[in-house]
């Protein structure tokens, strides 16, 4: 088990990730966000303890589905909602949404809609940090459809090649969009044993088991910083809502409704709350003082997104276009 402080600062990230997102979906329908939101609702582990275990310095870079990764490197609340809102006041100046978050301030260097486009962003990052000699990360988050793509070997071939300081982070929650894997890869292969092939040192784990998701990715930081080459990670887990969007879509038979339940069951914070409780961690008490901070800073950051203006007519263009 992990040390106590350790633990309630994980089991912190994580309920706040699940708060935030299901606020988002909550207020969705009221049609005042400016752009599409794909949520990572049952997916909290991996992100949460991800960023937990980075440093400040360490760089990180993530997809479509960023929310989670963003807020578990340290990416400041408000000005995530504020760009989903579509507001000057927001991570990327009210012009990328959603799936563009950035603060480089915590080393979250970007997210984008482009399945695998940061993949070799964030390896470029790793070779400018071995060039470097500095002791820093790039941490590169991907989904199994990024698996997919050829920009994904090719990335992966090279920090091979050249030993460099990357972890490769992919939550594997069965589906690209409404496509399982079983659809689009032979059965019985693995994706973490694709990657060891390319020549990646792997490794698989549950992504809804906080405590295993702490200590492998623990090891394997130790592992890259100590000069031993790249790391994959491939981590099973599951998406509760629809690819894009609030709502749930298990009535669309692309996925059961019994599958559904199944994995909710497994909720990556409900086992790590009974753990906690198993190990007197936490009681009644600190939950509700847990779930009132959490409530009061998301409250916050809306008022904040709400209140802040739209960028100004004549500088729309601002930020988007090189000069």
């Amino acid at each position: 088990m992990i040390d106590k402080n350790h633990a309630l600062k994980l089991f912190l990230g994580m309920k706040r990730i699940r708060a935030v997102e299901e606020e988002i979906a909550e207020r969705y329908s009221e049609w005042e966000m400016r752009c599409p939101t794909h949520l990572s609702i049952g997916q909290e582990a991996v992100a949460a303890t991800a960023g937990y275990l980075l440093n400040k310095d360490d760089l990180a870079v993530s997809t479509h589905r960023a929310h989670a990764h963003y807020l578990g490197k340290g990416g400041d609340l408000k000005a995530m909602i504020a760009e989903i809102y579509g507001k000057e006041s927001g991570c990327s100046k009210g012009r990328g949404g959603s799936m563009h978050l950035v603060d480089t301030a915590v080393g979250f260097m970007g997210s984008t809609a482009i399945v695998g486009g940061t993949i070799p962003v964030g390896t470029g990052f790793a070779l400018g940090m071995k060039y470097r000699k500095t002791k820093q990360i790039s941490c590169i988050f991907l989904g199994d459809g990024a698996i997919e793509e050829g920009v994904f070997y090719e990335a992966a071939n090279f920090a091979a090649l050249h030993q460099l300081p990357v972890l490769f982070v992919c939550e594997n929650n069965l589906y690209s969009v409404y496509s399982s894997l079983e659809k689009r890869q032979p059965r019985g292969r693995s994706i973490h044993e694709l990657a060891k092939a390319v020549g990646l040192s792997s490794c698989y784990g549950d992504g809804n088991d906080a405590v295993q998701v702490y200590d492998i990715i623990k090891s394997s930081i130790d592992k890259i910083r100590s000069g031993k080459g790249p790391e994959f990670l491939e981590f099973h887990t599951y998406r509760w809502r629809e690819h894009c969007g609030p709502n749930f879509d298990n009535d669309i038979g692309y996925r059961s409704e019994e599958e559904f339940v199944e994995w909710k069951e497994r909720d990556p914070i409900t086992l790590f709350q009974q753990k906690l409780e198993e190990n007197d961690f936490i009681d009644q008490d600190s939950l509700k003082e847990m779930d009132e901070k959490i409530r009061s800073e998301i409250n916050k950051a809306f008022n904040f997104a709400k209140t802040s203006k739209f960028p100004n007519r004549e500088t729309l263009g601002k930020f988007t276009y090189c000069d």
